[in-house]
């Protein structure tokens, strides 16, 4: 038995009856081992208690199985199902996701980077946080690849998984003016993000088609209060608006709940549009009209362009767009009803 009780995988191995790199063969994932000699392994492991250490693999293998995830907030009820769903997906890929939390403060990512190094990530996954060219530099650097999730950043060198973020303000214009409304205002997301300008531009060139611009434009941040502020402006001014595409469903719902507080009727008063399709917008107290993100193709596809770049580290950036359908629910009035 090994020092102090601590069952090692030479023990496994000698009551297995196999060789030491055989019991590392049957932990490593994705190793090749035969099934006969995986099953004498697993059996030794389980009666002497064996737990393997991934931190010793890592410091022989040079991978820590482990990627770090890095994620603005949490306030975004998008977030949550994300981070919950590239976690399951990177965990059935054999791989441990270490989660960190940061702001879009100037410097806030470049100092997460030293963690970030010290625990050895094979890779990172980035959701709405800006990089600076010093971050993308110390990753080049290290030999990490770094995929941004629900963010470009175009020239940047990184890849970057969306939705078809200006395609889908398009398709909000196109059926906001279908509707009748002709006083279409913008609550958008922060402009200091592509998501937030692309959803923007989309609208802008949706309405300019028709021969129209946006009623108004407010950035919202992102923030419920300020988009709530922002609604009672909008609804104060002496030339009310009569349709809002809000830049996502976080900021959609504080909209509705100004609205409505101001004596307003959803959507017989005003219409609202959202963006993501969080859980919430189905709710029968919202029913938001709002653009689908599609979640798991979204995933799937980081996932999939993170994996493929530590395989290959040659192997260059790519920005995926995922369209993103319109999602017809009750907040907003139907073509139909607009003539």
């Amino acid at each position: 038995m090994s020092i102090a009780g601590r069952i090692t995988a030479q023990d496994v191995a000698k009551l297995a009856g196999v060789s030491q790199s055989a019991v590392s063969r049957v932990f490593t994932p994705g190793a090749s081992v035969a099934p006969k000699t995986a099953a004498k392994v697993r059996a030794a492991a389980k009666t002497l208690g064996y737990r393997p250490n991934s931190l010793a693999r890592a410091m022989i293998t040079g991978k820590s199985r482990i990627i770090g995830l890095v994620v603005a907030y949490l306030d975004n009820q998008f977030y949550p199902v994300a981070i919950e769903k590239l976690s399951h997906a990177l965990q059935a890929k054999g791989y441990h996701v270490l989660l960190f939390m940061a702001s879009n403060d100037p410097g806030e990512m470049d100092r997460l980077m030293d963690d970030l190094l010290a625990y050895q990530v094979d890779g990172i996954i980035t959701a709405s946080v800006a990089i600076s060219n010093d971050v993308t530099r110390r990753c080049a650097d290290a030999g990490i690849p770094l995929v941004m999730f629900n963010r470009g950043q175009p020239g940047s060198g990184l890849s970057s998984v969306t939705s078809a973020n200006a395609l889908g303000g398009r398709k909000v214009a196109e059926f906001l003016l279908a509707g009748g409304h002709q006083r279409i205002a913008h609550i958008s997301g922060w402009q200091g993000a592509s998501t937030g300008r692309d959803r923007a531009r989309g609208l802008i060139e949706g309405l300019a088609e028709a021969g129209l611009a946006p009623h108004a434009m407010i950035d919202g941040m992102f923030n419920r209060d300020k988009a709530a502020a922002a609604a009672r402006e909008l609804m104060d001014s002496p030339d009310p608006t009569d349709a809002i595409f809000v830049g996502n469903d976080h900021m959609a719902f504080a909209v509705i709940d100004s609205l409505r507080a101001m004596g307003l009727r959803v959507p017989q008063d005003v219409s609202v549009v959202g963006y993501d399709d969080v859980p919430m917008a189905a709710w029968g107290a919202y029913d938001l009209t709002t653009v689908r993100q599609p979640l798991v193709r979204m995933v799937d596809a980081t996932v999939e362009t993170l994996l493929a770049q530590i395989d290959d580290p040659a192997r260059g950036a790519q920005a995926v767009e995922i369209d993103a359908p319109l999602i017809l629910r009750g907040s907003a009035r139907l073509p139909e009803e607009g003539t």
